[in-house]
């Protein structure tokens, strides 16, 4: 279940461990300007050390300069885990022959090879095409020239405004009929797809903040500003909706993230993972919230009280419609809370309903 999640874990620690203002990526650039090819291998085990034929010991610091003199010479560089030291140079790397490959040209094949049996990070430097490709495990990727990663995250980040905009406008929509006790399944499942869509693009944004290293600063700070507790609001959502109330809602979100392009423009694929039989008529059905995710916009509202409120009323209208005296019998609750929760939820309900005709 948490394997895409992973592997985009990994995927985003080799885009950092090769991002501009390392000295790794320092390295490489000189190599890629003097136009003489290279192919580098980070890291060495039994399985590097038995496909490994002649070359030299180096077992120098790694300095870029150093990397770019070795480079000159013909056979891949051996360099630790870290980084921190070249361990080997002008190596011939013989992987295993039956191991496909999608590549062409000699130094890319045994690139791929190299990195699928050892699942080492492997780097292999185009000497005709002038890029930089990186191979782990089964996982290739072309890097790109920092202008153009720059744009492309301009134009995400842009993206994620709009589509930001959208997801707060449904969510206000959203609150205002959850007061007035007119939600249906349909309106829930569009608010957990802009959610979505909005969390893929926060997805795509981080890959190029990955990617830019030192140059992704800027990116990187409109981007927390964005989407600061963003998840956090999508989990209180499935919390007030899901159909079981012991589903972990970060095992929902997990769900979402795996439905394809197709599956994401059907609405009934946002009830499967709530819980719900999917089929078109349960989009009119009618649906009450817990109220976690209305509770939680009460400032200085723990979540143990919010959970305590839900487990004693059950969802949201009977909260809204709970006296000052009823609201002091939860436990946890004195009646300075209780009138703190009734003052909330009113201007709460009154900002909503102001919001959703702007």
């Amino acid at each position: 279940m948490h394997e895409p999640n992973k592997r985009n874990t990994d995927f985003r620690d080799v885009l950092r461990f090769v991002a501009p203002g390392t000295m790794l990526r320092e390295g490489l650039e000189h190599v890629l300007r003097a136009k003489t090819g290279g192919l580098i291998v980070i890291g060495y085990g039994p399985k590097m050390e038995a496909m490994v034929d002649g070359g030299f010991s180096i077992n120098c610091e790694f300095t870029p300069s150093h990397l770019y003199e070795l480079a000159k010479m013909d056979g891949g560089i051996i360099i630790s885990e870290d980084a921190k030291r070249i361990l080997f140079a002008n190596t011939q790397l013989f992987p295993p022959a039956a191991i496909a490959t999608s590549e062409t040209g000699t130094r890319h094949r045994t690139a791929q090879r190299t990195a699928i049996h050892t699942n080492h990070l492997v780097i292999a430097i185009s000497q005709r095409r002038n890029v930089i490709t990186l191979y782990k495990g089964a996982f290739r990727y072309v890097l790109n020239d920092v202008n153009v990663i720059l744009a492309k995250a301009n134009q995400a980040v842009s993206t994620l405004e709009k589509y930001k905009s959208v997801l707060e406008q449904s969510l206000t929509n959203l609150g205002a009929l959850e007061f007035e006790e007119l939600v249906t399944l349909e309106e829930v499942a569009f608010v957990l797809q802009r959610f979505e869509m909005v969390l893929r693009i926060k997805e795509e944004v981080t890959k190029y903040i990955c990617e830019l290293g030192t140059e992704g600063r800027l990116i990187s700070m409109q981007l927390k500003e964005l989407v600061a507790n963003i998840e956090d609001e999508a989990q209180m959502l499935i919390r007030d909706y899901c159909r079981d109330r012991e589903t972990s809602p970060a095992d929902v979100l997990l769900e979402m993230k795996k439905l394809s392009p197709e599956e994401m423009l059907e609405p009934t694929s946002f009830l499967r993972v709530l819980g719900y039989t999917a089929h078109a008529s349960m989009l009119e059905e009618s649906v009450s919230p817990r109220g976690y995710r209305i509770l939680q916009k009460i400032p200085r509202m723990p979540f143990a009280i919010v959970s305590n409120l839900v487990e004693h009323f059950h969802n949201l209208p009977r909260i809204f419609m709970a006296t000052i005296e009823e609201l002091d019998e939860v436990d946890g609750i004195g009646e300075v809370r209780a009138r703190a929760i009734k003052d909330g939820l009113r201007r709460i309900q009154e900002q909503v309903f102001i919001d959703r005709h702007i």
